[in-house]
């Protein structure tokens, strides 16, 4: 059964003293701030100045990824020989979004080259024989993946067979036997000196085209023609790698800060119709607007019938097709919703029923009627709910087969745990919290049982318990727009770089409301400065631990302190700080 909000633990960062009077002293930034940058393991003037303030310049050398040369060569040799090159996406953002990159710099180029989704039902992920023969028919001489490939050692052979170069640029966790590809771009090789590892698809295809562009202008390709402007790509680099939720540090958090700027500015004409139907067009885009809505809706024709469509979005230059394609997406997006809720609904109804979930470590459920381009954030809909790496399994009864996506917590490691299961899996691949597989329908229940105990065997406590990383306690009156400015500066915020929580000092001075559907407002004063505070989805939790229903008319209230994030409202010309609620403790 779900843990309750009321178990959840706080976890207050250490105080780093004098890392924060070392920075503070250097950049000239409130104590507070170099508190928060200590908390990320930014603890020198030099790595602060570039977290802070980082350029384009600050991204590696595209040539100290493994194979990079080799790669480079060999697409200039097709770009000036014509050879016909085709694009092998995957069909997630990620895959989207670098296949429209990867496809409109060639195009820029003059390249003869045409891009190739398969289909997440019939055919699914990865490379496929029939595919590459569809490929080999059309002419295809180059095969560049991108978001795949790197599990595909069979159908890489294959293609070589049939006369095919295969260029593999991926980032998903790398098998003990690579496949013989011509060049394999990804930076979680052993033996790639890359210092980055953690790069979406879409950031090894930008890489790439780093590469491209620096070996083509040192060969004289661009003279009497003007050099693309890369940062104009980033837009796409940005889409994929917040939808992907790799780490926003590094090369990832530099490539998203620029990347948010030009979706922002709007200068693409299928990203500026897909703002519009989101009624995004004159707003500021964040990574949290790209996650929950812009994302969603360029992945929804991937899982409800072929991604191809949103390839077409990013990359036309027609405003009316463009307002079509989006209106479409829009669409399917809906239906995807639907769906969604219906099989998470299914799912819980499962795991409630069955006593034995109560003991299990992990949950392993299959179903006929799931739709295979749902599961995965169905998967994620259980994960948050019972806190239990969560896998789901569409079952084709017809060809005896499931496809199944995968989710975990941080405290397992899904692809190392799913290696101890491969002789079960007809296929499998993914990250530490993330993972496809197919399987045999007559395995599943061996596969349950053979889960359950590596999951049980690496997880050492009887339950996972959900917790919540406070960067500092202050008092309310700390709080300031002047702070909430200076926080602005750590954004973009995403996974190992979280928007930061602060916990409150104790504090009965407040009058509580339930507002919207059962959410929770305080209008909190403390030493006469009075705080809006907004707890979504909190209000009978609130009512429950102080003990009293919404019409509070006590003189002696419970004493409570908050975890909450500092942001700015502006409603009706008003402009203020408000508390964003994440938990709340009575003392």
């Amino acid at each position: 059964m779900p843990i309750t909000n009321s178990e959840k633990q706080w976890q207050l960062r250490p105080r780093y003293r004098e890392t924060q009077e070392l920075l503070s002293n250097q950049l000239g930034v409130s104590p507070l701030l170099c508190q928060l940058l200590a908390s990320r393991n930014i603890t020198t003037p030099e790595s602060a100045e570039i977290f802070l303030s980082p350029t384009l310049g600050h991204l590696h050398s595209p040539f100290l990824m493994k194979d990079m040369e080799k790669a480079v060569q060999r697409i200039c040799s097709a770009v000036r020989d014509r050879e016909i090159i085709s694009l092998y996406g995957d069909y997630d953002v990620d895959g989207v979004t670098g296949t429209s990159l990867l496809f409109l710099f060639l195009k820029d180029l003059g390249a003869n080259v045409s891009y190739f989704i398969p289909d997440r039902r019939e055919e699914g992920y990865g490379l496929h024989h029939n595919s590459l023969e569809h490929l080999k028919k059309q002419g295809t001489q180059l095969i560049i993946t991108i978001d795949c490939g790197i599990s595909d050692s069979e159908q890489v052979l294959f293609a070589r067979q049939q006369g095919i170069d295969v260029i593999i640029t991926d980032h998903h966790e790398v098998p003990d036997v690579l496949p013989a590809a011509y060049a394999i771009v990804n930076p979680k090789q052993n033996d790639c000196t890359f210092p980055f590892d953690a790069l979406a698809g879409v950031g090894v295809v930008f890489k790439l085209l780093m590469a491209l562009r620096k070996t083509l202008r040192d060969q004289g390709f661009f003279t009497g023609r003007s050099v693309p402007n890369l940062r104009a790509y980033l837009d796409l680099v940005a889409l994929g790698t917040i939808a992907d939720i790799v780490p926003l540090i590094d090369e990832n958090r530099i490539l998203v800060k620029y990347g948010l700027q030009e979706l922002t500015q709007g200068k693409r004409v299928g990203i500026e119709a897909l703002k519009e139907v989101c009624g995004l067009s004159a707003v500021p885009i964040t990574s949290h607007l790209v996650a929950f809505r812009l994302a969603p809706r360029i992945n929804a024709p991937g899982r409800m019938s072929s991604a191809t469509r949103s390839v077409e979005l990013l990359t036309t230059d027609d405003d009316g097709k463009a307002r079509e394609i989006a209106l479409l997406l829009e669409d399917e997006n809906k239906k995807r919703q639907q769906v969604e809720s219906r099989i998470v609904k299914e799912a819980s109804t499962l795991v409630e029923a069955d006593q034995r979930f109560k003991e299990r470590q992990s949950i392993v459920l299959g179903a006929p009627l799931w739709h295979p381009g749902v599961i995965g954030i169905c998967a994620s809909r259980l994960l948050d709910k019972y806190l239990k790496p969560s896998i789901l399994i569409a079952c084709d009864e017809e060809k005896g087969i499931g496809k199944a996506s995968a989710r975990s917590p941080e405290s397992f490691h899904l692809y190392e745990g799913l290696k101890e299961c491969r002789h079960l899996l007809r296929s499998f691949g993914g990250h530490h919290s993330a993972a496809g597989l197919t399987i045999g329908l007559e395995n599943i229940e061996a596969f349950q049982v053979l889960f359950e105990k590596v999951v049980s065997d690496r997880i050492a406590d009887e339950r996972s318990v959900p917790s919540i990383a406070i960067d500092a306690e202050v008092s309310l009156c700390d709080i300031s727009e002047t702070l909430v400015k200076e926080i602005s500066l750590l954004e973009p915020f995403g996974l190992c770089n979280q928007e930061p929580t602060f916990s409150s000092l104790a504090f009965d001075s407040y009058r509580p409301q339930i507002v919207g559907k059962g959410h929770l407002k305080l209008k909190i004063t403390e030493n006469s400065q009075c705080f809006d505070a907004i707890g979504f989805n909190l209000a009978e939790r609130f009512f429950s631990l102080i003990q009293e229903d919404s019409d509070v008319s006590l003189q002696e209230k419970k004493r409570v302190r908050i975890a909450f994030i500092p942001q700015m409202n502006d409603w009706q010309g008003r402009r203020s700080v408000q508390l964003k609620i994440k938990d709340i403790k009575c003392v």
